[in-house]
Order: structure tokens, then sequence, then C-alpha cells
């Protein structure tokens, strides 16, 4: 298999999937290191494929399972890595979807991180990553300060997030 020939393949993979594949999957199906198939991710994200990578591994989002009522927003929040669980929570349990994490660093200005965590089940398997790895959440970076992409099915759920998030002292108003 050529190159080119195992990109179209992890895309073709990745497009079909129904749950992220993790590097390491991709990299024993196509018999090379997991190493390569992070090069071929990024290539084919530079190529402008939507692959995007979490915890739970890579996933695209498909066309055909998007509602078109779900809509995007941006918070900003503020609080601190103890309270990163609390926060992640109060948007998934009033019907939001934690697209990613976003730090403005004093050097490198922004760094992003997909997330996608949808459900208190992934909340907890990606605080129990951290904390196994021993891992620093971004927010240290600028002294809890970060925004979160949330996906949320109308403006409704989306008030609510605000609403809970405000009452725990986390949002920070525009």
């Amino acid at each position: 298999m050529t190159t080119e020939e195992r990109r179209a393949e992890v895309l073709r993979r990745l497009q079909g999937a129904i749950q992220p594949l993790t590097g390491t999957r991709l990299s024993r199906e196509m018999g090379v290191s997991r190493q390569i198939i992070v090069g071929d991710i990024s290539i084919l994200r530079a190529e402008g494929q939507k692959i995007y990578a979490t915890p739970r591994g890579y996933f695209m989002i498909r066309d055909e399972h998007a509602d078109a009522r779900q809509q995007l927003a941006t918070l900003i929040c503020r609080h601190t890595a103890e309270d990163m669980e609390t926060e992640l929570n109060a948007i998934v349990d009033n019907g939001g979807a934690v697209m990613d994490v976003i730090v403005e660093h004093p050097v490198y200005g922004p760094l992003k991180s997909d997330l996608l965590l949808t459900s208190r089940r992934d909340i907890k398997n990606f605080i129990s990553k951290m904390k196994k790895c021993q891992a620093t959440p971004l927010l240290v970076v600028t002294g809890g300060v970060h925004l979160h992409t949330v996906r949320v099915p109308d403006d409704e759920a989306l008030s609510a997030i605000k609403d809970e998030l405000r009452a725990k002292g986390i949002l920070v108003e525009d």
C-alpha cells in the first residue's frame, strides 16, 4: 500500500466510523507505527479534512447524522482546575456537548484541544485520564480563563447552560 493509498484508507475509515478511532488501532490495522498515523492525520487536516483529535481518538462529524437545529456557541469561562468537572457536567447536563477548549498562551497564541465530551461518562473518562497522566489542564496557562465551543440543540439549552455556569461563578460575561 502506498502512502497515498494508506491516507485514503484512513480517511475512509474515519468517515465510516460511528465512534472515534485511536491512532493505535489505526496503526495496527494499517501495519505502520502510530507516529505514521499521526503524520497522516496531520497531512489530511492540512488538506482541509475536518478530522478532530480527542482523548477518545480521531473522528469526523458525519453530515448525514447532523441535526440542522444544532448550533455552536462560544463560552468564556474562568475557574480552577478543581472545578473543571463541575463546569463540564453543567454543560452536558443541560443538553450541550463540549467540542473543545481554547486558551490564549502569552507566547504561542491560541492553543486548542478538541474534546467532544457529550455525557457524564465522557467527562468521567476524561478526568480519569487527566489524573492518571498527571496532566495539567490548559486553563492553568491563563489563570483559569479559557473558551469552550459548545454544541447545543437550541437557544433554550444554551440559556440553561449559561444560567448554571453563571450561578456557579464560572461564566465570564462578555
